[in-house]
């Protein structure tokens, strides 16, 4: 009996197991964009007094919780992010103008004495005040509440509870010296620089002696609500720094559980259209394979609950590409198997074969997973806003991937494959594909100028597409808001565009189609998108506001920077890594193909004028991770094949010949999850759809006809001489007596 065997499979199990009862026993997370709310990001800004530091950061962050904690809203979210940036996630909360009042406002509570009447402050009434230096600020309130009460007449006050009654009843007494109807007897309360009360001192009060008791009201005839957010800001203290918003965003729960559903069909049709294909080419293997799969998906699905990740409608479309993505390490062991098996003429056994094909296809996997992780860390580490969650989750899905096919599949393969005969297993003919390319032996690279030429022309076309009509830049890189609204009825988008002309933004960019309107523009605050809404509405009858997305313009600038910043940085680390891995001929043809697949990709956006956002970026990075994976691959064959008895152009022919049903099967077993997502997903999940599809077909296509070509043209510039051939080692037998 062996011990690896039996220890793999109680692995398997404990992994299943624990797996299992996480995803029972913890909840998910839900992102805004699935369950509705308001996302606000501010930015710390420096005062004459204060630097906006981490440490101020932090400060104003516990302010922010408290006045979050005081609005009674259920569940808020607030971290730090970086030195100067504050994330506020509010479940619930649709009204982006009522939750940036009350939870950013600076909030500088003041109490100033009266000078006299002439001066550059307005009172509540609009008269000239002048006002000496505050003597009590927001730091000395120890509570705030909003009362009412019917003796007293109608409205509501606000009253507030000194920390120094002391200085309360100093600044009272000396105002109480001044004669009856004189402004200096007068009291100004002053918020943000604005005076919101200037009451005069009861003439009862007596001079010096003031008011006693650590307490005052405010008045103003405010609403209750008014009341209660002015006691909110007051309680929460005040800012020790000012905030600006950068980024905000606002879902309707209806959007979101759209999401939620549209994901959810796509991930049951994309997982039962590559269980259906991988069963159909691999028989008994691939059907293993697929119980391998589905507890992949368990394994996912607990690591990001454990982790107390948030599920976001990127990080679902993450989770449902991942699945295509997980079935590329079973195709290169089973491919490997079958050629272990064809090449043995069926002496060694299936087991055997089995064997060899997990051991040989090791350095693939492996290699092709560090180049995806890299893709994922840059997302996560540059991207902002919900991409970090596609980032995450395409982190876990390549490690839950490994988990499932170098163990689970192995467990499973080790259990069935030699009790079956070679044709069931799937494992026993070499495949179609494999079988035709045999027989007809096409010379590649003997068109290689061909190919190359052709890779050319699609460059120049995709760059005249980038040169004539320009990359559609979102909210996201250009800074505006983003406000998408459903009406009743359907609008032209001349009727749209007309309405919202007459509500102040002619040049504002105005989309409609089906019961959706979309309206970006760069200069838009939240008081103009209730008017354009209100113009709608008498167009369309009801309108409900779907979604709205504002960044501020240096935000919008950072975004694209770092944007650019994290292709350059995949490119480069890719070229690196294969430069270590390989040689570095092989990482300069790769990382070139490379840019073709991008350049096409991106070329293709700009001729059909799609929108170039974070969700975008997020499908470019996951295009260099899934091109590079593929031209591992080829590469890791190349130097399997390639010695000095065999030319380098012949052993990089072969390579892609004997790759090739691997590169078909993992290509077709992504694009059904792509085609599922294409068909039941959003409109941002459609172009992320779309642009991996095009991604993948190029990626594909370049293995064979670029990265190939321009690998035997950069031969001659290498002086390093083929690697000899694999020293072969002797197996110790593990049996146990």
């Amino acid at each position: 009996m062996f011990r690896a065997p039996v220890w793999r499979a109680v692995t398997a199990l404990a992994v299943i197991a624990i797996s299992l009862i996480l995803a029972l026993v913890s909840a998910p997370r839900l992102g805004l964009d699935l369950r509705g709310g308001t996302q606000l990001v501010f930015e710390t800004r420096d005062s004459p007094t204060v630097k906006a530091d981490s440490a101020a950061t932090d400060r104003a962050l516990d302010v922010l919780r408290q006045r979050a904690d005081a609005l009674g809203v259920v569940d808020p979210t607030l971290v730090r992010s970086g030195e100067r940036r504050i994330i506020v996630e509010l479940p619930g909360v649709l009204d982006p103008r009522q939750a940036a009042e009350v939870i950013g406002r600076t909030a500088q509570l003041a109490f100033h004495p009266v000078l006299g009447n002439e001066g550059d402050v307005r009172d509540e009434n609009g008269g000239k005040l002048r006002l000496g230096p505050a003597a009590i600020t927001g730091d000395g309130i120890a509570d705030a509440v909003q009362q009412s009460d019917p003796q007293r007449g109608p409205g509501w006050w606000v009253s507030i509870d000194f920390r120094d009654a002391g200085a309360w009843q100093r600044m009272s007494g000396a105002a109480a010296c001044e004669p009856v109807g004189d402004p200096k007897r007068r009291v100004a309360i002053v918020l943000d620089d604005e005076v919101i009360s200037s009451p005069p001192l009861d003439p009862s009060i007596p001079c010096r002696t003031g008011i006693s008791g650590g307490s005052a009201d405010i008045t103003g005839s405010f609403t209750h609500d008014e009341a209660r957010d002015l006691a909110v800001l007051i309680k929460g203290g005040a800012l020790p720094v000012p905030l600006t918003i950068v980024e905000q965003r606002t879902v309707g729960p209806t959007l979101g559980a759209a999401a939620i559903d549209a994901s959810a069909k796509a991930a049951v049709a994309g997982l039962v259209l590559t269980a259906a294909f991988i069963v159909a080419v691999y028989r008994m293997s691939g059907l293993l394979s697929t119980l391998a799969l589905a507890c992949y998906g368990l394994i996912s699905y607990a690591a990001l609950v454990a982790m107390g990740a948030t599920f976001t409608l990127p990080g679902l479309a993450g989770f449902v590409l991942a699945i295509g993505m997980a079935i590329d390490a079973n195709v290169l062991v089973f491919e490997r198997a079958r050629e272990e098996y064809d090449q043995g003429r069926g002496r060694r056994g299936l087991k055997a074969a089995l064997d060899r094909g997990f051991r040989n296809a090791w350095s693939a996997i492996a290699d092709s997973n560090v180049t995806t992780l890299i893709a994922a860390g840059l997302l996560f580490w540059l991207a902002s806003g919900p991409v970090k969650g596609f980032g995450v989750t395409l982190a876990v899905g390549v490690l839950a991937s490994l988990v499932s096919a170098m163990l689970i599949t192995r467990v499973l393969a080790h259990a069935v494959i030699g009790r079956v005969g070679p044709r069931l297993s799937g494992l026993g003919s070499p495949g179609a594909v494999r079988t035709w390319l045999t027989r007809r032996n096409p010379q590649l690279m003997k068109a290689r100028r061909l190919w190359l030429a052709i890779a050319g022309t699609l460059v120049a076309a995709a760059v005249a597409g980038l040169l004539a009509r320009g990359l559609n830049f979102g909210v996201e890189f250009t800074g505006g808001r983003l406000v998408e609204f459903a009406t009743a009825k359907p609008l032209s988008a001349d009727v749209a565009g007309q309405a919202v002309s007459r509500a102040g933004f002619p040049t504002a960019v105005v989309q409609a189609g089906g019961d959706g309107v979309t309206v970006r523009a760069g200069r838009l605050g939240l008081d103009d998108v209730a008017r354009i809404e209100q113009e709608l509405e008498r167009q369309a009858g009801e309108v409900t506001k779907r979604s709205e997305e504002f960044v501020g313009p240096s935000l919008g600038e950072e975004l694209r920077r770092n944007a650019l910043v994290a292709l350059g940085v995949a490119v480069s680390m890719q070229l690196a890594y294969l430069a270590i891995r390989f040689r570095w001929t092989f990482g300069a043809a790769a990382v070139l193909a490379l840019l073709v697949d991008v350049t096409v990709v991106a070329g293709m956006f700009a001729w059909l004028g799609k929108p170039i956002d974070g969700i975008f970026l997020a499908a470019m990075l996951t295009i260099v991770g899934y091109s590079v994976n593929d031209k591992v691959v080829v590469f890791d064959r190349v130097r399997e094949l390639w010695s000095p008895r065999r030319p380098f152009v012949t052993a990089v022919n072969s390579a892609i010949l004997q790759t090739m049903p691997r590169t078909v099967n993992t290509g077709l077993g992504a694009l059904f999850i792509l085609l599922a997502l294409m068909a039941f997903g959003g409109d941002s999940l459609r172009d992320f759809a779309l642009a991996l599809v095009t991604g993948i077909v190029a990626g594909t296509l370049s293995s064979a006809f670029v990265a190939g070509p321009l690998a035997v043209w950069l031969a001659r510039f290498d002086r390093k001489p083929p690697p000899g051939p694999p020293v072969k080692r002797r197996r110790v037998s593990g049996a146990v007596v």
